[in-house]
């Protein structure tokens, strides 16, 4: 298709590393704010050494900066569950029912968005593994498939993470205080005082209508694609076997044996397990980083049943952390000019005077998604667009929850066109961002349209 292969140039000659992009939207940002945020009674000189200081503040903000570990290890405690053994074990017996492409499409993309609800770090990678076990079973077994369709099907978890239990704005929404403290200092005391101490995930993630746009999309989407694989060729396979690292337990002495222990590491994550239902049993109704980031803990050093796979599992995943390491506190400091400067009030009150009640929530699916292009990460962009969305929506009406849910709806919708997230499947399944991108592309119009009309009749 032209159009993939236009988008896949426009990609790669034009859009530099993401890094990159956060370097220029700082200095933007920085220039704007210098030359349109002057105060009557200050110099130009002076008001850029001014916002260089929010910069800095922004940067080093320390509740921001909780915020990207807490990302972190909802990437990396997803990641590391997935190579666990029983996982594997999961992952097999499923790819051991494909028998065509059209139900290894079904099969992918419905257990890989129903584990990206849970968890879009599990996902993410559960989704390129369970793409790639399929690619060797189907070789294996001389079945063919149609394997960049069956790839793309793997990464559909990654347009329905932010609306689930991990998703960046819902769940920080869920915090007591978050909203508070994400707002303070731009908004009067009457203004501020709309602003509720926290929005229950019974508000956004399980709120009936959120649930309900998942489940269209769980049964549209497997449709979609079982429609596609009927009217394309099977491709060549030449996959050598994926395989998951085992623990050679050599000879050991001392204090390595509890390295190796199953009997010391089950006690422990279930110790952690308990104080987790001890802490937040009674508040499932409002899930935070926090809590789940303590669930997958415990859950992970149970299914890898000792310590050393465990830390192994988490060496391997942590790779895939460095942008959330690097990038955020750019975003953090682009957020630290943007509050104190001014500018936020000043952008949240051009989207209201276009939109209405009815269309905010439209204009922020829209502009989620164009910021999700040059800021791939739905935790910076929280960061970035939360301050605009909650002051836009708190002028016009809109419910919090619902504006709230539109930006996540828009940022995970992109995915399917942003490859940054892609790289780790590209890597497992041995695939090129060219070949999913004709079928991801068609997906993120599917959705669009679901998400649009929700967000048009709620």
């Amino acid at each position: 298709m032209q159009i993939t292969k236009a988008i896949e140039t426009l990609f790669k000659r034009y859009l530099p590393s993401p890094f990159t992009i956060a370097v220029l939207l700082t200095l933007l940002t920085i220039v704007l704010a210098t030359f349109f945020t002057i105060p009557e009674t200050s110099t130009t000189g002076a008001h850029f050494v001014q916002v260089l200081s929010y910069w800095e503040d922004g940067i080093w903000n320390s509740g921001l900066l909780v915020f990207a570990y807490q990302m972190m290890l909802i990437l990396v405690l997803g990641h590391v569950l997935v190579l666990s053994k029983p996982v594997n074990k999961i992952i097999l017996k499923i790819t051991k029912s494909v028998t065509n492409t059209t139900n290894a499409v079904i099969l992918v993309s419905v257990t890989t968005m129903l584990v990206a609800f849970f968890n879009w770090g599990l996902g993410l990678i559960f989704g390129a593994i369970l793409a790639r076990k399929v690619g060797e079973h189907a070789q294996k077994h001389q079945i063919p498939i149609n394997y960049p369709l069956v790839g793309a099907a793997g990464y559909v978890g990654l347009m329905v993470w932010h609306g689930g239990i991990s998703g960046s704005a819902p769940s920080k929404a869920a915090e007591l205080g978050h909203l508070k403290g994400l707002m303070s200092g731009m908004l009067d005391a009457n203004v501020m005082a709309q602003i509720p101490e926290m929005i229950q995930s019974t508000q956004t993630i399980f709120s009936w209508w959120n649930l309900l746009l998942f489940g269209v999309l769980l049964i549209i989407i497997p449709l979609v694609l079982s429609i596609i694989s009927k009217k394309t060729k099977a491709t060549e396979l030449n996959l050598p076997n994926y395989e998951f690292e085992t623990i050679k337990k050599e000879t050991l002495a001392g204090a390595e044996k509890l390295d190796y222990s199953f009997w010391f590491a089950i006690p422990f994550g279930i110790l952690v397990l308990f104080v987790f239902f001890i802490q937040y049993g009674n508040r499932l109704d409002s899930l935070s980083p926090n809590m789940l980031n303590f669930l997958m803990l415990g859950l992970a050093i149970i299914l890898h049943g000792n310590f050393k796979s465990f830390l192994n599992a988490v060496e391997e995943a942590i790779k895939g952390t460095s942008g959330i390491l690097i990038q955020f506190p750019l975003y953090f400091g682009i957020m630290g000019i943007m509050k104190s400067s001014g500018m936020v009030g000043m952008i949240s009150d051009s989207f209201v005077s276009v939109a209405t009640i009815t269309t905010l929530p439209i204009y922020t699916f829209f502009s989620a998604g164009l910021v999700n292009i040059f800021v791939p990460s739905g935790g910076g962009q929280w960061a970035i667009q939360g301050p605009i969305v909650i002051e836009s929506a708190l002028k016009l009406g809109v419910p919090l929850p619902k504006a709230i849910m539109a930006l996540a709806y828009g940022d995970q919708i992109t995915n399917m066109l942003q490859p940054f997230w892609a790289l780790p499947l590209l890597g497992i399944t041995r695939l090129k961002a060219k070949e999913i991108l004709p079928y991801t592309i068609i997906l993120m119009l599917i959705g669009s349209c679901v998400y649009i009309l929700g967000l048009l009749i709620i």
